[in-house]
């Protein structure tokens, strides 16, 4: 004895919404990687330049450094982020 049940249409529709919202909750849900930070020292080294750039660079705002105790520190993400494309 088989028995067939017929689904509507929209009830498929709500639950294929539905797996794609938990879906998404899943990626949100992730532990998110923490930042990496970089000393002043490791900028300079990074771009090759003296620490008295990076200073400026930051005074200036191109670079945005963080503080705790006495120890600057700056976030590798806000470094790519000060890169810019030059223009052709």
């Amino acid at each position: 004895m088989n028995l067939e049940i017929q689904i509507p249409e929209s009830l498929t529709n709500d639950i294929k919404a539905l797996k794609e919202k938990l879906a998404n909750i899943e990626l949100n849900l992730q532990p998110k990687q923490a930042p990496q930070y970089y000393t002043r020292k490791e900028v300079a080294k990074m771009f090759n330049v003296d620490l008295s750039t990076i200073h400026n660079w930051t005074v200036k705002g191109v670079l945005t450094a963080y503080q705790i105790g006495g120890r600057v520190l700056y976030k590798a993400n806000d470094i790519e982020n000060a890169i810019v494309e030059l223009k052709k």
